[in-house]
């Protein structure tokens, strides 16, 4: 929401008024001086947006500031033209609302189009989150980064690695916006107060890192890449089971971690599923996570696949110390079974324990076979979200 700056306002003010933390004021106006604000500036408050009511017969500013729980100067800031002593009907008056529901239902098919509504949803919302393009895909779609938090400790998650696991990004995104709107509303997440850990985390998220292969599992293949994506899926126009990029490549085989014993033994040809590349970090979308990885400092790594209800989170022996207890953690606020070792290789939580020795894990949420079905969306937000909070208390 935005308002105008006034004579002799503040941020501080503007903080009370709206009952929302000062930080997140701040860091939602980052062209901002705090100390020098100018008259007739534009501020933006988050977790608020502006709705409209037309003037009844006989109401007052105070009685639509009661109704509405809003101190009057909240209606005086937005409507700075009115004549409070001189209200006309039918006059339209905005009015600030807090946003104290998610944005939008997200149990539902979730493409590339449906992500970038949202993201410009949540960052109109919540302009302190910061949205980043870090790469990307092969047809051209940008691969979205959310930015939240100012601490030193940094945290990745991602969704959407392979196609038809896509329900993993609506989850991944449902539990972005809880924490959202936890911080703004100053409402616990499962009795855990949030907004301290704006400032103790910075959260990497790349909710979808396959957009291509989302995109051609809900809608089929887009132009000019027809015949090519027929030829790979043996001519059958049904994608559902597909799992790479748009280009056959398996994004999640595509890692310098044991990738030539994975190629071995995986298909050697552009494949719906499986196949790694013909060298490792081929694909455009790999190589954007990869530098994503190498230009931050992540302590901690969450990738969220589909299916099993289960979660790995060993490589090689090369796992910290510290990745049993995280992964116990998990177990017990998830239900999902530990897995430390599994036979499979070149993966990108792989390649981060290889590379970093830092705790990695692979989440395979849900359970049966794939693309999993919405019915079992609510249940693996409930138990992501016992991971994600653990995520950042441990």
């Amino acid at each position: 929401m935005k308002i105008k700056v006034r004579s002799g306002d503040s941020l501080w003010y503007y903080s009370q008024l709206f009952m929302v933390p000062i930080n997140l004021v701040i860091d939602s106006n980052p062209q901002v001086d705090p100390s020098s604000l100018q008259i007739g500036q534009s501020i933006q408050i988050p977790g608020f947006h502006t709705s409209t009511i037309q003037l009844q017969k006989g109401d007052s500013l105070w009685q639509i500031a009661s109704k509405n729980n809003l101190p009057v100067d909240a209606l005086l800031l937005l409507n700075q033209q009115l004549q409070p002593q001189n209200l006309q009907v039918n006059q339209t008056v905005l009015v600030p609302t807090r946003v104290i529901m998610p944005l939008m239902d997200r149990k539902k098919s979730y493409s590339f189009k449906t992500l970038q509504d949202d993201l410009k949803q949540l960052k109109e919302v919540y302009p302190f989150i910061k949205i980043n393009e870090i790469g990307y895909s092969v047809t051209g779609k940008p691969l979205y980064e959310i930015r939240i938090g100012t601490g030193e400790k940094q945290v990745h998650y991602n969704a959407s690695f392979h196609a038809n696991e896509w329900i993993t990004t609506p989850v991944l995104m449902s539990l972005i916006n809880a924490y959202l709107l936890s911080m703004t509303n100053a409402k616990p997440l499962r009795g855990i107060e949030t907004l301290p850990y704006y400032s103790r985390f910075e959260l990497s998220v790349v909710p979808m890192v396959n957009p291509d292969g989302v995109d051609l599992v809900l809608g089929g293949p887009p132009e000019g890449y027809k015949e090519e994506i027929l030829a790979i899926n043996e001519q059958k126009d049904d994608f559902s089971l597909w799992k790479a990029n748009i280009r056959g490549v398996d994004l999640n085989k595509q890692y310098p971690a044991n990738w030539e014993y994975e190629k071995e033994r995986k298909p050697d040809v552009p494949s719906s599923r499986d196949f790694p590349g013909y060298e490792p970090l081929s694909e455009p979308e790999a190589i954007a996570m990869a530098n994503l990885v190498k230009n931050n400092n992540f302590s901690l790594l969450l990738a969220f696949h589909t299916q099993g209800e289960e979660f790995y989170w060993g490589y090689e022996g090369l796992e910290p110390p510290d990745s049993k207890v995280i992964a116990d953690e998990f177990e017990r606020v998830s239900g999902y079974r530990s897995v430390q070792y599994v036979d499979s290789f070149a993966g990108f939580r792989d390649w981060f324990i290889k590379e970093y020795r830092r705790p990695g894990f692979t989440m395979e949420l849900g359970k049966g076979v794939n693309p999993l079905p919405l019915s079992q969306y609510e249940d693996m937000y409930e138990e992501m979200l016992g991971v994600f909070l653990a995520s950042l208390y441990l």
